[in-house]
């Protein structure tokens, strides 16, 4: 109450769309009191804190392993993919890439900045989905080479 007081906070404060997030390692976060987790508003409302909060479309968990927002980037991609596979004969190499472009890649670059540094193996089902996208655009089966379509497309 007094931190959202201070900081001119008590009539701007919506405690319904309020969300809290405390960050550290895991046994940092362990080691805080259920009373620690929460705040409490100027109506005397409690804002409990949440693993996971969404900020601008990423989303940041408690450890900033940002495995939970790589895993919705990609559930959205292959989504995507295997609607525009639907398509992919009727639509050609041209406007394939396009919506790929548009519908896929997009997605992948947003934000991609908050990735920098996580091991490659975090990163892997994003890499996953470009290769995904390249086949769908080249017509590739899943066997062949992708290194060369990856390039063509820069």
């Amino acid at each position: 109450m007094h931190w959202c007081a201070a900081r001119r906070l008590q009539l701007q404060l919506n405690s319904d769309k309020t969300e809290t997030i405390w960050i550290g390692s895991k046994a940092a976060i362990n080691k805080l009191t259920p009373q620690d987790r929460s705040l409490t508003a100027s109506n005397d409302t409690t804002i409990d804190s949440a693993d996971v909060v969404r900020d601008l479309g990423v989303f940041l968990d408690t450890e900033l392993s940002m495995k939970q927002h790589i895993a919705k980037v990609a559930a959205a991609g292959f989504y995507h993919i295997r609607r525009l596979r639907q398509i992919r004969r009727r639509a050609g190499q041209a406007v394939t890439t396009r919506l790929v472009l548009a519908m896929i890649t997009s997605r992948l670059d947003y934000c991609n900045s908050v990735l920098v540094g996580l091991p490659q193996h975090t990163l892997e089902p994003l890499q996953k989905v470009q290769n995904s996208a390249a086949r769908l655009i080249f017509n590739l089966s899943r066997h062949d080479h992708i290194s060369p379509s990856l390039i063509q497309l820069h």
